[in-house]
């Protein structure tokens, strides 16, 4: 039996917000995807800095298949000098949440980085190069010159961030 102290105040209420989130568990990588396109793919990125506080940061973010294992990722592009890289570099776990009003979707996991100084077996600068397209892309970005966007890409020492979700959830 739950009791009214071990719920909010607005689910214990019965509000509808409350039992329409109550009923619709975000628990795969689906109800994230669908999130993308309603906000340029904002997300916010969450890492844990060396002191074991929380680092937060805003990037583009989006669902592709791995390039290696073909499954489900979130990905997202770290500049080469970003405070969030050398968090990931040093615990490579984070927490993606992306929201549209009141709908989000939180994905945690381990996270794997292909980039000019991170190398991913079975990714070589050529498919790197690509890939970060393809982030960009599930993202929701177009470009109309991809020649100049691989070359800034190239210039930043940008790096893809795969995010392998094993958990998530949300509101949708």
């Amino acid at each position: 039996m739950t009791t009214r102290s071990s719920i909010s105040g607005a689910a214990a209420r019965g509000s509808p917000r409350a039992r329409s989130a109550k009923n619709r568990v975000v628990s795969d990588l689906a109800a994230f995807a669908a999130l993308v396109p309603l906000d340029h793919g904002l997300v916010v990125v969450s890492t844990t800095r060396a002191d074991g506080t929380i680092q937060s940061s805003v990037v583009n973010a989006g669902v592709l298949d791995h390039p290696v294992t073909g499954r489900p990722v979130v990905g997202f592009v770290a500049a080469g000098s970003s405070h969030r890289l050398t968090n990931l570099r040093a615990r490579p776990r984070t927490t993606v949440v992306i929201r549209a009003g009141w709908r989000w979707a939180a994905v945690e996991g381990p996270v794997e980085l292909a980039g000019p100084d991170d190398a991913l077996d079975g990714v070589d600068g050529e498919r790197r190069r690509v890939l970060l397209r393809d982030i960009f892309t599930a993202a929701g970005g177009t470009h109309d010159d991809w020649d100049e966007y691989d070359r800034a890409m190239a210039a930043e020492r940008r790096v893809a961030v795969l995010l392998d979700p094993e958990r998530a959830y949300g509101v949708g």
